[in-house]
Formats: structure tokens, C-alpha cells, sequence
């Protein structure tokens, strides 16, 4: 388990959910996670917050005016410095989405796709600084890239945040980077190279690993009111993993750390 302050220079701050359907999407989460959502705030577009143990932990909305939502979690990584990542992810083929924006006091975010296709949002902090806790149950456990091109994300991640690697495994069988901690800690996140596995044309994608204390049962949980299993639970020496989708369709992981 991490307790943070300060987070790290580039490191996973917050992820929040767009949904099509709010009212469940809360409901959904809350039976799976014990999350205590936010009554939807009219100032912000009706964004709202999960929390779990009195600390905010995760965002969700729905559609917007003009823009249906699209079922799918995103992940905000931290900068003191959003303008220079706005432009970084410019001149590295990265397609800024909207320009930085302030949120009231709270911090300035951003959002691009990478030059693979690979969905993701910066987060600045004012009075905000995202979730405090990871790798507890029912807090954020893990984040990870897939892409077909790995070297063309791990470039590209590098020249946008400062990122460098710990290379895990660098063989075309099974490729996998973390990112270092600049603090010294435990990784950030891992870029996985999926040229084996994902079809020719998809897009890559960040997934997020939400931790349980037991894998088996929250999956029995997430059936019950409505999910769909995507990948089934499997002992990895990283731990016991599954991959579903909401009720709604957006995709997350549940993760058992390894003791």
C-alpha cells in the first residue's frame, strides 16, 4: 500500500469513468467497491466523485450536451507544468483532445490521444491533488499501456512526462516496461507490447487495475449486477487478475496483489 502527499512527477493521479448511464454506473460501484458516490454537480457538467473511506478515489459523468459518452475509464497523470505537456504531446504526434483547462481552484486537466490511439488525461493540481492511496482493496491498484507499437510509446511517453524505464522483460515474446519512480519507489505503470495480440489497426489502450481483497468473489459480485467478463481470473506471478466490462460497457480490471 501507497500513502501519498506529493505525487510523483508523472505518475497516475486520477481516473474517472464517462458513462452513459450515471445513476447506474453509481449503483454499479458502489455494490462492487463499497464507493460512496457524489450527488452529480451541476457547476461541473454533473461530474461527480466516488469515495471510499471518506477519500475521494475516483470521477465519473455522463453524457455530454452534444457528445454521448463513451463507456470508458481514464487515466490522469500528474504534471506541475500542463501547458509544456499540452505542447510536448503536440510535437510528438500526440492529438490534444481540448486545450488545458482550469476546473475552479481545484487544478488545470488535459486530455490527448498518443500516436497509437491510446486515450489519457493530465491532471495539474491546485487545491486537488487526486487520489491519496493505492494498492489497498478498493483503491487503484495498477495502470498499463497496450499498444501494437512499443517503441513508438515509450518515445513518446518519455519526451511528454520525463518518463524512463525499468525494461522487465525485452523480448518480442513477452515485452513489458515500468516506469520509474523519480522518488524511488515502486513503479508508476507498465507499457505492455501487444504486436502479438491486438489486431492489426486497434488502437492501444490504458488499463487500469482496480485492487480487491479477493479476485473470485468481487468477479462473482460484478455478475451478479450485471458485468461481463472479459478476461477470467488468473494466478500471474503479478498477482490473481480478471478483465470485465461495467454493465454499460466500459472495461476495468480487479487485481489481487501477491503477498
Amino acid at each position: 500500500m501507497t500513502t501519498r502527499t506529493t505525487p510523483p512527477a508523472g505518475a497516475p493521479v486520477w481516473a474517472d469513468l464517462w458513462t452513459s448511464d450515471v445513476e447506474r454506473a453509481r449503483s454499479f460501484y458502489g455494490e462492487l467497491f463499497g464507493w460512496e458516490a457524489e450527488e452529480p454537480n451541476p457547476e461541473f457538467g454533473g461530474y461527480f466523485q466516488f469515495h471510499y473511506q471518506g477519500s475521494p478515489i475516483a470521477g465519473g459523468m455522463g453524457d455530454m450536451p452534444d457528445v454521448p459518452a463513451q463507456n470508458v475509464w481514464t487515466t490522469y497523470f500528474h504534471t506541475n507544468d500542463i501547458d509544456r505537456v499540452a505542447n510536448a504531446t503536440s510535437d510528438n504526434g500526440g492529438i490534444p483532445l481540448f486545450e488545458p483547462m482550469a476546473v475552479a481552484d481545484l487544478g488545470k486537466q488535459f486530455q490527448f490521444t498518443d500516436p497509437q490511439g491510446g486515450g489519457a488525461g493530465v491532471w495539474e493540481p491546485g487545491t486537488f491533488s487526486g487520489f491519496a492511496t493505492i494498492g489497498e482493496p478498493n483503491t487503484p491498484s495498477w495502470f498499463e499501456l497496450h499498444t501494437r507499437d512499443h517503441a513508438s510509446a515509450t518515445a513518446f511517453y518519455a519526451n511528454v512526462f520525463g518518463w524512463d524505464y525499468d525494461k522487465v522483460s525485452d523480448v518480442d515474446e513477452f515485452r513489458y516496461w515500468m516506469v520509474k519512480d523519480p522518488t524511488g519507489g515502486e513503479g508508476l505503470a507498465g507499457l505492455m507490447d501487444n504486436h502479438n495480440d491486438l489486431p492489426e489497426g486497434a488502437p492501444a489502450y490504458w488499463q487500469i487495475y482496480w485492487e480487491v481483497a479477493d479476485v473470485d468473489a468481487t468477479v462473482t459480485t460484478a455478475l451478479a449486477n450485471g458485468a461481463a467478463v472479459t478476461h477470467p481470473a488468473e494466478d500471474t506471478p503479478y498477482g490473481r487478475l480478471a478483465v470485465l466490462s461495467d454493465p454499460m460497457g466500459a472495461a476495468f480490471s480487479l487485481r489481487t496483489s501477491p503477498v
